[in-house]
């Protein structure tokens, strides 16, 4: 079965004229985590930017205060920039994480499309891939060994140290998060890793040749099938009828897309686009239950399966209240018309 979920960026941008304080904000993140755990959802994930208009700068801290409040739920990053961390730490993060959930802990890296991370912490972009593949390698070390021998370019060595805490599980799920690279893709066949595939423009069958060769890496490295999952994370969100959902979603994503535009090259968001993006084969999941279902049924045909949609639905500047609304659908309808297939 696919699992759904939701992933936030903990965004600060909604309310009357953005004027919600975040205090506020992080007290009604927590409530649709709860909210998201009654209702049945697979999976909760928060991200990891370092700007004004988002509250997720430190991920494993939501996700511990939100372990605290909610029983099944399995909380991951979506994702963690490990380029520009220190891998001993974030591992230390997600294993208390999981002993504080008592096993629900994931952790989803990246090397961030957002690159403010690299200045702040210390680090090149010029360096942007050779340090992830490097801190990669030491974060799998550290979550199969106690004790680690280790050395590298970018971090001191490490010399039989232990690290502590153990996470429960005696394997911490860490996903690769991809954007388009090729050589990402099959990085994470290579490595036998789940893949997490953030697909936030054009059209989602249009990856299908790179989530191809994930699959034939992941085979010729000796994995079996059922060991490459792929996940999807796609903008969405549901309301009651297809065209309430686009009247609340359609405002807030064209502002804050064309902003990001203005910031990355891309053209303005236009009602003409969007209504591409929310046609059958386009990336925004956006609409009714029954819309929403089909949708994603017919994303994961066309990548040849998935075993897990999230929805990242907190950046259209919609309220707590919709945003509460659309859980309770995704809970109460979406979920069990795609496990009805």
């Amino acid at each position: 079965m696919i699992e759904i979920g939701i992933d936030s960026f903990a965004s600060a941008m909604y309310g009357d004229n953005n004027t919600l304080s975040s205090v506020d904000a992080m007290e009604q993140l927590l409530q649709r985590i709860e909210l998201a755990d009654q209702a049945g959802l697979d999976v909760f994930g928060i991200g990891e930017h370092h700007k004004k208009e988002f509250l997720d700068s430190a991920t494993a801290v939501i996700l511990g205060a939100a372990a605290a409040r909610t029983k099944r739920i399995r909380l991951a990053s979506a994702v963690s920039v490990l380029s520009a961390a220190d891998p001993v730490r974030l591992y230390q993060n997600f294993s208390t994480l999981d002993l504080i959930s008592k096993g629900r802990a994931e952790i989803v890296v990246g090397r961030g499309s957002a690159i403010e991370a690299y200045p702040l912490f210390g680090y090149s972009l010029n360096d942007y891939d050779a340090l992830f593949s490097e801190k990669l390698d030491l974060l799998l070390q550290i979550r199969d060994n106690e004790f680690i021998t280790w050395s590298g370019k970018f971090r001191p060595a490490l010399n039989n140290l232990p690290i502590y805490p153990r996470a429960l599980q005696e394997k911490l799920p860490i996903w690769l998060g991809v954007g388009g690279t090729p050589e990402s893709f099959v990085r994470a066949g290579s490595l036998g890793l789940p893949l997490m595939v953030a697909v936030i423009g054009g059209q989602t069958y249009r990856f299908k040749p790179l989530v191809d060769l994930y699959r034939e890496a992941g085979k010729a490295a000796g994995y079996k099938p059922e060991e490459l999952k792929v996940g999807l994370h796609s903008p969405g969100y549901a309301s009651n009828t297809t065209q309430k959902a686009i009247e609340e979603y359609y405002p807030g994503y064209a502002e804050l897309w064309t902003k990001l535009g203005r910031e990355r090259g891309w053209p303005p968001v236009t009602k003409d686009k969007f209504d591409m993006l929310i046609d059958d084969q386009g990336v925004l999941v956006v609409g009714d239950p029954e819309r929403i279902a089909e949708k994603i049924l017919r994303h994961s045909e066309s990548l040849g399966g998935i075993s897990r949609f999230t929805f990242q639905m907190d950046n259209a500047g919609l309220t707590h209240t919709q945003l509460m609304n659309a859980i309770e659908l995704i809970g109460s309808k979406v979920i069990p018309l795609i496990h009805k297939g």
